[in-house]
């Protein structure tokens, strides 16, 4: 029997709750991202309206199927299996059209397509909003799946930041990749 493949549509507030979970996991439990406390429900809530606001891309991954974490029940009413969104770059003006991604896929649903799917529809997304450049900060796990992601989609190398990060006992290095859209 073949996978489930995951569909993908715009976030909405109901599926919150369920990327809270997901993205408590990877701040709690691995260095992919910098944070060292998971964002509650009310910083969800406010980082939703401002990629909103701005009129960036903000989807999610679902699996209509039964698995993975009954507790993050999507919107739809299926699974939520993972996440993307793009926020501003920076806050001056002139980098307007630049932003940065972030995608998080649950634990329960790697390999299942989820994360270049969410990828390939953030990065159509960003077209619409008239985005110029999309930036992938990633941290040197030493797993090189969020590159290896990035870089199918035709992100290309754009620096390392070294030891810019300190969490779980170690000095952390960032990978800089950038895609161009227009």
């Amino acid at each position: 029997m073949a996978a489930e493949v995951p569909i993908i549509r715009p976030a909405e507030v109901a599926d919150l709750s369920a990327i809270e979970r997901i993205y408590g996991h990877y701040v709690t439990n691995t260095t992919a991202t910098f944070e060292l406390e998971p964002p509650d429900a009310s910083a969800w809530r406010d980082r939703f309206a401002l990629v909103s606001a701005a009129g960036l891309p903000f989807v999610v991954a679902e699996l209509a199927g039964a698995g993975g974490d009954a507790g993050a029940r999507a919107g739809g009413g299926g699974v939520v299996a993972g996440y993307a969104y793009c926020s501003p770059w920076k806050s001056r003006p002139a980098y307007r059209h630049t932003v940065e991604n972030s995608i998080y896929v649950a634990p329960w649903a790697g390999r299942r397509g989820a994360g270049g799917l969410l990828l390939a529809a953030l990065l159509d997304g960003c077209v619409v909003a008239g985005v110029r450049e999309v930036i992938a900060v990633i941290a040197d796990t030493g797993d090189p799946a969020s590159v290896q992601l990035h870089t199918r989609h035709g992100f290309l190398p754009a620096g390392r930041l070294t030891r810019v990060g300190f969490k779980h006992g170690s000095w952390l290095d960032t990978v800089l990749l950038q895609r161009s859209l227009g």
